[in-house]
């Protein structure tokens, strides 16, 4: 799972998730991408998707840049452009913290003493994290080394159902962390007051599959882009995901992936699965 910020996320995305493990320059349109070079682009998942504008949009359409724009660029509805809830809060970067600091400094101090405090503040503010406004979170499934062996080498009939079992273990993913993990936060926003986690009316997510690794091998994965704009069920405001269980899930949503995967594999196929050790201290592989 990786974070993905407003601003710097949405770019990120359209470089790398959105035109495959590759980066792509931002002047070329993603339709021309997807022609040159094959990947197919994203489409839409998620129970969430029901919500945006009017319900035109459904799972399995497919996701545009303006629409990608208006989604994680600007936390806005990717149909109408309404915002869903409060727009993504700005914060202060390092260089604009420093210069408050600075401009603050008592004027009477000499050029030594000024010298000092401007030197210690940047250490200050270096030790500091940015924070970063949460435009989503950025989640990869891939199949096992084997499998991805097994599609590349396979004629097209056989690498479709690989695909087939593949999408269907993504969507079971997805299902499951609408059903078990996904979830907001509602109540006081000052330091000790009450706080309610509850239940979201589904996830709002993109998905791009990708066939290779960055060094040219078969790595069939998907890549899943959630929003962390959710509607809540309780009020049907639009808040934040809480991000706590998405980073305490992630390693179970990895392996559960897998394991979803091979079931869907073996029922086509009839293939076995045999574990694998990867040494001290990992986990087996299948």
């Amino acid at each position: 799972m990786r974070v993905m910020s407003a601003g710097d996320g949405y770019k990120y995305l359209l470089r790398t998730v959105a035109a495959g493990d590759g980066k792509r320059s931002l002047s070329t349109p993603l339709t021309r991408y997807y022609n040159a070079e094959g990947t197919p682009p994203g489409r839409w998942l998620g129970a969430g998707v029901h919500g945006l504008g009017s319900g035109e949009l459904k799972a399995g359409d497919e996701v545009t840049e303006a629409q990608l724009q208006l989604l994680v660029g600007m936390g806005r509805d990717p149909i109408t452009g309404a915002p869903l809830g409060r727009a993504y809060p700005a914060y202060h970067s390092l260089d604009e913290r420093i210069r408050e600091r600075v401009t603050q400094l008592e004027p009477q101090l000499s050029l030594p003493e000024k010298a000092r405090a401007i030197a210690q503040i940047e250490t200050e503010e270096a030790a500091r994290k940015t924070r970063r406004a949460v435009a989503g979170y950025d989640f990869t499934f891939s199949i096992p080394k084997s499998a991805s062996v097994l599609w590349g080498v396979a004629d097209a009939g056989t690498q479709a159902l690989i695909v087939e079992a593949h999408h269907a273990a993504v969507a079971e993913m997805v299902a499951y962390m609408e059903r078990e993990v996904a979830a907001t936060r509602t109540g006081a926003t000052a330091g000790d007051g009450p706080v309610a986690q509850v239940d979201v009316a589904g996830l709002i997510a993109t998905a791009y599959d990708h066939f290779d690794s960055h060094a040219g091998d078969p790595h069939l994965h998907t890549h899943v882009v959630i929003s962390n704009k959710v509607q809540t069920v309780l009020d049907g405001k639009w808040r934040s995901l809480d991000g706590r269980p998405l980073h305490a899930a992630t390693v179970a949503l990895s392996e559960l992936h897998e394991a979803v995967f091979a079931d869907h594999l073996t029922r086509l196929f009839g293939v076995e699965w045999e574990a694998r050790s990867r040494g001290r201290d990992r986990n087996p592989a299948w």
